[in-house]
């Protein structure tokens, strides 16, 4: 029985949905329906001529959805358009609605008829990409059965796909188990049709008539059309290959297909779903098992290689989502809706290895800024000012497409903060409540400490990936809040793909570890799904292969052979500032200097600091101020980036045979626009407060006739750079930063300019030694213990709030120290002067945090400040506590050595260590 006689059945049952209601139950807001007015041109005029006439106007609906465009029929009434488009969809795209809900036995009856009805002669004239195979089949010398491989029939009917899964769920991810129900179906129609003793084809028994052949068939037409394709060998040791096939334009394209792959005729072949966009026509083609397939649908789950001829092909596996035997065939060819004649794209190398790169969660964002050996994967979303190229959330349904998953599911929550609440030194997160359901059940409210009239509403994305089959695979749930619904979506979505990332490019990971950082992400995860992907080390040359211009080690990450030209124009890139660059790369073959030219742009911006470049392209800009250019070579990356940009795959394959192979960068730095925090303070105060924080710190430091100086969270040394431009009495000064880049840069600014400090004869530095240690300001190093003055710029309100509190706890006790933060008033919810501050306090809370300080190590605190004045409000801008010890007794200090030197300096040793 149909659905609609069941309905009619049982008048209490509810009335099916429209075909709108249906589309928005699948799309929801990405449905997007768009109506045009046309003019009837039947009225009071010639029929068919397009010339305006008086008359009721007619309707036309486009219906965009992220799968396809539909464009209806023309009606009178608008909403018989919208309707019209939504249906035409459900048939296209094969959308089961959820009122179908029959019987076993319903479902195997509506599977015949949906059989039978393939094989009747009004199919063969109906806009359906599966009657496009009806008519080649009948193009075959002697053949007016319509002698069809049951692979098409699985794969091309959405219906035939959805009712099968009525009665198999497991048919979702197993083309096989269809192919066995449709089988299975025919075998009753045995008026229609009859299975073949090939096992896989199904033809009619009684031929088509003739002049139903006659009416659907071309006339002869013996051009042959090449169509590029990508052999897919199944031994990893071969190599894949760009393939032309030659297809007769009245032939059955998969005849040729099969042959190419040894195969007798085309029923042999399997096809695998669509890879990539699901408007594609992008498949996988290979061998079909060699079993009986009547007997799997009662047995799904059986799944043995000796079903198949030849050993398992991975890379092919991999595109398909699927398990593939043999060699294999990367294909975009077939039929479309409304269309008689035959679709195909070429294929190249270059679009294949595309492919895969845009399976790695790196690999779709670098494809998205067409920036693939510059690019990368930042570490935060920095809004939409400073964010570049597609965003996470778009990334991450990429990847999930890719990946033959179901669309990541976001869940908004929103809460109620109130911004009265305030509580200095723990700084404790705020009381929430939350602002819808709970709060209009009654359930979950906090007493009367929120008023939602002048609360600040603030947002939180959890993220959900499940299969096909919506087998949850993993779960991200953010415990951070943000101001705005598509922030709060965005840094979720982003937390899930780098924590893929890491996967995808270490996937021999132990679980302990890859939970570990899951954890650190809010990610929950079913390890079991994950042996999916198992397929990706075979796939991305990562892991053992990991080149050093791909590693995270900074020496490793430092471009060799700088070559700087142009004069010094003293505007550099810092951490936050967007650096616009120019920029070519080339395959460079050392001996013969060979060049093949891969990637270049005009014009590529991206964030320093955020690893939104890769690490050889940052380390080389650092070093350079606009307008200058650069010239270096790094290491080669895994090939399958270099082949992903590659315009001649064969040139480019020749080069990269030879083990002297490099990537040349030619980079040019064109603009720098200082982050948000630093064009306010060049709006605002001048000089910038940055450098008034410098100047207050430089002369304290002279006024104290110290002889020894450590800078805690050193950075690239800005501080230490300015010390040497003055006199002073220091003779030893010591960097202490965690992050070796920044570190580097600090080395190589220091050695320069004590270089050339030292070989100036009107020089007055004292300076003897320098030195940096790699280390976190969290712990204590006794190499310097008994230093006269610390400082700490800038720093603490890039820690966790917690560290915060607990910072100098440790205990390195130095005579006197400055510190500045930066003062702000609002919620830990809110938007921070810059993105990668962790909290602001008031100056209240930084007046009781020092205070607190200074009391429990036996020190005295003054607080000033730069930029504004005590007394005038809003007082300094940035706050400074200057801390000055009472006695020398050092008591309970750990004697350990915590920090490791990266670099030293000595006025007396010539031999000193390069940066």
């Amino acid at each position: 029985m149909t659905e609609t006689g069941r309905s009619a059945a049982n008048p209490s049952k509810k009335s099916s949905p429209t075909p709108k209601a249906i589309i928005h139950q699948k799309f929801g807001d990405k449905a997007c329906y768009k109506v045009e007015e046309v003019q009837d041109s039947t009225q009071d005029g010639c029929p068919g001529l397009a010339i305006p006439q008086k008359g009721p106007c007619l309707y036309r609906c486009t219906l965009h959805l992220p799968e396809a465009t539909i464009v209806s029929g023309t009606f009178r009434k608008k909403k018989d358009a919208e309707q019209s488009a939504a249906e035409k969809a459900i048939e296209k795209l094969g959308i089961c609605q959820k009122e179908y809900n029959p019987t076993i036995q319903e479902a195997w009856d509506d599977l015949a008829g949906r059989v039978a009805f393939l094989f009747a002669n009004e199919f063969l004239s109906s806009p359906h990409p599966l009657s496009g195979h009806f008519r080649a089949a009948l193009r075959r010398e002697g053949d007016f059965n319509g002698h069809i491989p049951v692979s098409v029939i699985a794969v091309y009917d959405a219906k035939i796909s959805n009712i099968c899964k009525y009665i198999n769920p497991a048919a979702e991810a197993n083309s096989l188990l269809v192919m066995s129900l449709v089988l299975k179906a025919a075998a009753k129609l045995t008026d229609l049709a009859l299975i073949s003793d090939k096992q896989f084809s199904l033809w009619r028994r009684n031929p088509y008539p003739p002049e139903i052949v006659s009416s659907v068939i071309q006339e002869p037409n013996f051009a042959s059309i090449p169509i590029e394709v990508i052999y897919v060998p199944a031994p990893l040791d071969k190599a894949v290959e760009p393939l032309t096939l030659h297809i007769n334009a009245t032939g059955y394209y998969l005849d040729v297909i099969a042959r190419q792959l040894g195969m007798s005729e085309a029923s042999d072949v399997m096809i695998s779903r669509t890879i990539g966009k699901a408007s594609s026509e992008m498949r996988i083609y290979s061998s079909a098992p060699k079993q009986n397939l009547l007997d799997l649908w009662s047995e799904p789950q059986v799944k043995q290689a000796s079903h198949f001829e030849g050993s398992l092909n991975a890379r092919a596996s991999y595109f398909a989502g699927q398990e593939v035997y043999g060699d294999a065939i990367l294909a975009s060819v077939g039929y479309k809706w409304k269309s008689a004649n035959l679709f195909h794209e070429a294929v190249s190398l270059r679009s294949y290895y595309r492919m895969l790169v845009n399976k790695i969660p790196s690999g779709a964002y670098k494809i998205s800024r067409e920036a693939i050996l510059t690019a990368n994967l930042p570490l935060a979303f920095t809004t939409k000012t400073n964010w570049r190229g597609s965003f996470p959330r778009d990334i991450l349904c990429t990847f999930c497409r890719f990946h033959h998953l179901s669309e990541p599911v976001f869940s908004i929550q929103s809460n109620l903060l109130d911004p009265s609440l305030d509580l200095p030194g723990s700084r404790k997160k705020l009381k929430a409540m939350q602002s819808s359901k709970e709060e209009k059940s009654g359930a979950g409210l906090v007493a009367a400490t929120v008023d939602p009239a002048v609360s600040i509403e603030v947002f939180s994305c959890e993220v959900k990936i499940h299969s096909k089959s919506q087998e949850l695979i993993l779960q991200c749930s953010p415990q951070e809040s943000q101001r705005k619904q598509t922030d709060a979506m965005q840094i979720a979505s982003l937390k899930v793909l780098s924590w893929l990332n890491i996967f995808f490019e270490n996937p021999d990971m132990p679980l302990e570890k890859l939970n570990l950082l899951a954890e650190k992400l809010d990610i929950h995860f079913t390890p079991r799904y994950f042996k999916e992907f198992a397929l990706c080390h075979l796939m991305h040359d990562f892991g053992s292969n990991r080149t050093r211009a791909y590693s995270d080690s900074a020496d490793e990450n430092e471009p060799s052979l700088i070559d700087i030209e142009g004069q010094n124009s003293g505007v550099t890139p810092s951490n936050g500032s967007l650096a616009c660059i120019s920029y070519s790369v080339s395959l460079f073959r050392e001996g013969d200097c060979m060049k093949e030219h891969l990637e270049s742009s005009e014009e590529f911006e991206f964030e320093m600091g955020n690893e939104a470049a890769l690490p050889h392209v940052e380390a080389a800009v650092v070093q350079m101020t606009v307008g200058q250019s650069a010239k270096f070579r790094v290491k080669l990356p895994p090939s399958e980036f270099i082949l992903a940009v590659a315009a001649d795959s064969a040139a480019t394959l020749s080069l990269l045979s030879s083990r002297s192979c490099k990537l040349e960068y030619n980079v040019t730095l064109l603009q720098v626009t200082e982050p948000l925090e630093e064009r306010m303070e060049q709006a605002l105060f001048s000089p910038p407060l940055s450098k008034q924080r410098v100047e207050f710190a430089l002369q304290h430091i002279k006024e104290s006739s110290a002889a020894s100086l450590v800078d805690f969270g050193c950075g690239s040394g800005s501080l230490l750079d300015s010390l040497l431009s003055y006199p002073t009495s220091l003779e030893k000064i010591v960097g202490v930063d965690i992050s070796q880049r920044a570190l580097a840069r600090a080395a190589k600014s220091l050695h320069s300019k004590l270089k050339s400090l030292l070989d100036s004869k009107e020089s007055s530095t004292k300076i003897k030694s320098a030195v940096l240690y790699d280390g976190s300001i969290m712990k204590s190093d006794s190499r310097l213990h008994g230093f006269d003055i610390g400082t700490c710029l800038e720093v603490i309100e890039h820690m966790e709030e917690e560290d915060a509190c607990l910072f100098w706890n440790v205990g390195s006790a130095p005579h006197g120290q400055e510190e500045d933060l930066d003062e702000r008033n609002q919620p830990q919810s809110c938007k921070f002067r810059n993105h990668d501050h962790k909290f602001e306090w008031t100056r209240a809370q930084f007046n009781e945090w020092a205070s607190g300080l200074a009391a429990r190590h036996n020190y005295s605190v003054e607080f000033s400040g730069v930029g504004g004045a005590a007394d005038v409000e809003p007082g300094f801008a940035s706050q400074i506590a200057i801390f000055r010890r009472r006695e020398d007794i050092l008591k309970n200090m750990e004697l350990a050595n915590n920090y490791v030197q990266i670099w030293e300096w000595s006025s007396q040793d010539v031999t000193h260590q390069e940066p």
